[in-house]
C-alpha cells in the first residue's frame, strides 16, 4: 500500500514539474528581450479571429502563458456580455522572442496588437479585412472620425475589450502596463461607455509615437521577467 501511494505521490510530482517547466519565462524588456516555452494563441474562437492564417503559419502569433490565459479570459468575458460582438488579434510575437520586424518592441512575449473592433454598414459589428493586400489591415487607415470605406470604429467595443484585459489581467497575478491608441482617437474613446474607467486605470500615452495606432491598438503586459 505505501509502495503504491509513493508511486501515486511522485507521479503527481512529475506532472506538476512538467507543468511549472511549460510556464513562460521572459527575459529583458519588450524592445530588447527574449522569451521562453512561448506559447501559440489559437487562429479563432467564439468571438474573435486571428489575422491571418498566413503569419500564424509563420510563428508571428506567441505570447507569454500569462499573457494567453489573459487574451483568452477576456474574450471569454466578452462573449458573455457582448455576443454579437466581434474581435480580431493581430502581431504578438515568436515563439523565442526576439527582433520582430518591423516592430521595435514584441520581443519578450507581453505586447499584442488588436485589430480594432468596428461596425459595418448596418452597424453591426463585424471585422474589417486583413489580408496580404493591405499588409494584414496594418496598412488600413482610420480618419480623424473612425471612419474607413464602410467600417466605423466601434470606440464602445474598443473600451470594453481594454477594460477586460485590463480586469484579467488583475485575476492573473499581472496588470497592464501600457495601451498606444492613436491620440486624434482618444477622445472618442474617453467618450465612450467605459471611458471614465480606463482614464482612471490604464496609461495610454497621448504623445504621438512611430506609427499612428489607429486601425490597431497595442497593449503592453507587466509581468516580472528576468535580466537577459
Amino acid at each position: 500500500m505505501k509502495r503504491i501511494q509513493y508511486t501515486a505521490a511522485l507521479l503527481l510530482l512529475l506532472i506538476a514539474s512538467n507543468t511549472v517547466a511549460q510556464d513562460s519565462l521572459c527575459y529583458g524588456t519588450s524592445k530588447n528581450g527574449k522569451l521562453e516555452y512561448g506559447v501559440k494563441l489559437p487562429g479563432e474562437g467564439n468571438n474573435f479571429v486571428s489575422y491571418g492564417s498566413i503569419p500564424a503559419l509563420a510563428g508571428r502569433t506567441y505570447v507569454h502563458s500569462k499573457v494567453k490565459k489573459v487574451v483568452i479570459d477576456a474574450y471569454n468575458d466578452l462573449y458573455k456580455t457582448m455576443p454579437d460582438n466581434v474581435f480580431k488579434y493581430a502581431e504578438t510575437g515568436f515563439e523565442n522572442g526576439g527582433i520582430f520586424k518591423p516592430h521595435k518592441t514584441h520581443q519578450n512575449g507581453l505586447s499584442i496588437d488588436f485589430m480594432v473592433p468596428v461596425t459595418g454598414e448596418n452597424g453591426k459589428s463585424t471585422h474589417f479585412p486583413t489580408n496580404i493586400l493591405n499588409k494584414y489591415g496594418y496598412n488600413v487607415e482610420f480618419d480623424s472620425s473612425g471612419n474607413y470605406d464602410e467600417y466605423q470604429l466601434d470606440f464602445d467595443a474598443l473600451g470594453a475589450h481594454i477594460v477586460a484585459l485590463h480586469i484579467a489581467a488583475q485575476k492573473n497575478g499581472i496588470s497592464i502596463w501600457r495601451v498606444l491608441f492613436a491620440p486624434d482617437l482618444q477622445p472618442k474613446l474617453y467618450a465612450s461607455k467605459h471611458g471614465e474607467y480606463i482614464k482612471k486605470n490604464i496609461f495610454i500615452p497621448n504623445k504621438k509615437s512611430w506609427v499612428r495606432h489607429d486601425e490597431h491598438y497595442h497593449v503592453d503586459f507587466n509581468v516580472n521577467c528576468r535580466s537577459l
